[in-house]
C-alpha cells in the first residue's frame, strides 16, 4: 500500500493518492489544484485511479473532480449527505475495496454534514477537514455544527492510536500525525465536558 500527500494551491490543501502497490490501482482523494501532480504520479506509476473519493464537499475539496474524472474515467464517491454531483454514495461503515485495499468509511459531521474519514488496511486515517495535526476544522460555516463535532471527534479519538494521521491541510507543525499523538497533545480533543467544548468554540467565533 502507498499512500501519496500532495500539497497542493494556496489553501495549504491536501490532495491525496492512496494505491495498491501490486495490483496498480489506486483512488485519488479530494482533487482541487495542481492536478498535474496527480496525472504524472499516475502515469509515470502506471497506476490505474479506479475511484476519485471527496471528504467532503467544500470547493477546495471538489475542484479538480471533474477534471480528474474526464481524464481517468474514474467515478466520483461521497457521502450520502453530499448535495453535488457524486457517481456512487457511502454511509457510515461502508467499505470501498481497492485492489487489496479496504477503506472504512467514518460519517464524521461537524464541519460539514457530509464530512467523512477513511481509514485505510486499519493503518491510517484520511481525516478531510475534521482533525488536523493539533487543530480541527472550522465549525462557523453553514452547514457545519459544533455539537456534531465534538461527537465526531470523540469518535475518532478513541480509535486505535496507531493510526497515522492524513489531514485534509497543511496546519500542523508536521505535515502527519498519530491518533495517540493527537489524542495526547491536541488541545481540541481534550475538553472534559460537550459543555466545555461548545462553549469555547462559541467564544473562539
Amino acid at each position: 500500500m502507498g499512500i501519496v500527500q500532495i500539497p497542493v494551491g494556496n489553501m495549504q490543501n491536501f490532495s491525496y493518492i492512496i494505491y495498491d502497490e501490486h495490483d496498480k490501482v489506486g483512488v485519488v482523494i479530494d482533487p482541487s489544484w495542481d492536478l498535474e501532480k496527480i496525472f504524472d504520479f499516475l502515469q509515470k506509476n502506471k497506476i490505474s485511479a479506479k475511484y476519485i473519493i471527496n471528504t467532503h464537499t467544500h470547493f477546495d475539496h471538489v475542484l479538480g473532480n471533474d477534471q480528474v474524472a474526464e481524464i481517468t474515467s474514474a467515478p466520483i464517491i461521497q457521502h450520502e449527505k453530499s448535495t453535488i454531483k457524486k457517481d456512487r454514495s457511502v454511509r457510515e461503515g461502508e467499505i470501498i475495496n481497492i485492489g487489496k485495499m479496504e477503506l472504512q468509511v467514518l460519517h464524521t459531521p461537524g464541519h460539514s454534514e457530509d464530512s467523512i474519514c477513511l481509514i485505510v488496511n486499519k493503518e491510517s486515517i484520511l481525516t478531510g477537514d475534521t482533525l488536523f495535526v493539533g487543530n480541527i476544522g472550522r465549525v462557523d460555516l453553514p452547514g457545519s455544527s459544533p455539537d456534531n463535532m465534538f461527537d465526531s471527534l470523540s469518535r475518532v479519538s478513541k480509535l486505535e492510536g496507531s493510526l497515522v494521521v492524513y489531514p485534509g491541510h497543511n496546519y500542523g507543525i508536521t505535515p502527519t500525525s498519530t491518533i495517540l499523538n493527537e489524542r495526547t497533545n491536541n488541545p481540541m480533543l481534550n475538553f472534559k465536558s460537550k459543555e466545555a467544548f461548545l462553549k469555547y468554540m462559541v467564544n473562539d467565533e
